[in-house]
C-alpha cells in the first residue's frame, strides 16, 4: 500500500480529485481540500470512499482489527515449527493490570521461568493498540509469511537458534493452534485462589483477541510440555558475569 500523508493526491466518488492536508491514523480521519484553498473536507477512512488518484483503495480497518499480536504470533510460530524451528516458544502472560497480555519468543533451552531476553522478541498489548507492528520491521497488515521473513531479516542468527526438534511441545502448539485459532489466544498465567496455594495444573486461561467475539467454549487445554512443577522447585537467578579485567565493579 502506498503511503499516506499530507500532500498525497486523492479521488472521492462524490467529490472528485483533491490533496491531504492532514492524516491521523491512529483514529481513521483525514481532512483533505477538494478545489478549495479555503476549506477543507473531514473524512474517515473507515466509512467514506476514498482512493489514491490511480484508483487504487485506502483501506483502514475495514474489519475490526485484533486488539492484541498473540493470534498473530502464534500463527508464525506455528509455521516455524513446521519449518523446522521447533525450539522456539511463546510465552504470554497479563500484565499487573489486567488490562493487557505481554508476550515473549524465545529460542535454544525450552525453560519457561528463567528464559533468555533477546532484543525486539518481545512486546505488550498496550503498545500494539497504538502502534500493531511486532517491532523487527513488520508492517501492521503483515501475513503470516511476511512475519517469517521479516523476523528472519532482523535477526538471523536470533532464529538461527530455533533450528531444532523438540516434538513434544511442537505437538501441544499445533494441537493448541488447532483449537484457538485464529480468534484465541492462551495465557501461560497460574492464577493463585484467593488464600490457598497455586494449583498444580488449573485450566489454561484462555482470551478472545477481538472484542465481538464470545468466550471461549471449547475444550479445556493442557500446560505445555515440561511445565509440571515449575511452581514448587527452587528458581536459581543467573549467576554474575566473571570480571577479568583486575578493576573493581561499582554496584
Amino acid at each position: 500500500m502506498k503511503a499516506l500523508a499530507p500532500g498525497t493526491v486523492i479521488f472521492h466518488r462524490h467529490r472528485g480529485y483533491g490533496v491531504i492536508t492532514s492524516v491521523n491514523l491512529l483514529t481513521g480521519w483525514i481532512a483533505a481540500r477538494f478545489g478549495s484553498e479555503a476549506r477543507t473536507l473531514d473524512l474517515n477512512l473507515s466509512m467514506d470512499e476514498v482512493q489514491f488518484a490511480d484508483g487504487e483503495a485506502i483501506l483502514f480497518r475495514r474489519a475490526p482489527p485484533d486488539r492484541m499480536p498473540h493470534a498473530r504470533l502464534m500463527a508464525m510460530v506455528r509455521e516455524l515449527h513446521r519449518a523446522g524451528y521447533q525450539r522456539l516458544y511463546l510465552y504470554s502472560w497479563p500484565k499487573p493490570s489486567g488490562l493487557h497480555w505481554r508476550w515473549h519468543l524465545f529460542t535454544g533451552q525450552r525453560d519457561w521461568m528463567q528464559r533468555p531476553w533477546r532484543e525486539g522478541w518481545y512486546g505488550s498489548g498496550a503498545d500494539y493498540n497504538v502502534n500493531p507492528v511486532m517491532g523487527w520491521g513488520d508492517t501492521p497488515a503483515a501475513t503470516t509469511e511476511e512475519l517469517v521473513h521479516a523476523l528472519a531479516r532482523f535477526d538471523p542468527q536470533g532464529l538461527a537458534r530455533a533450528l531444532g526438534r523438540d516434538e513434544d511441545h511442537a505437538a501441544w502448539f499445533e494441537g493448541v493452534c488447532a483449537a484457538l485459532l485464529p480468534g484465541y489466544m492462551y495465557s501461560l498465567d497460574m492464577q493463585r485462589p484467593a488464600d490457598a496455594p497455586l494449583q498444580e495444573m488449573p485450566p489454561v486461561p484462555v482470551i478472545a483477541v477481538r472484542a465481538s467475539l464470545p468466550p471461549y467454549s471449547g475444550p479445556a487445554l493442557a500446560w505445555p510440555p515440561g511445565w509440571s512443577g515449575l511452581w514448587s522447585k527452587v528458581h536459581a537467578m543467573p549467576a554474575p558475569a566473571i570480571n577479568l579485567s583486575g578493576v573493581p565493579e561499582i554496584r
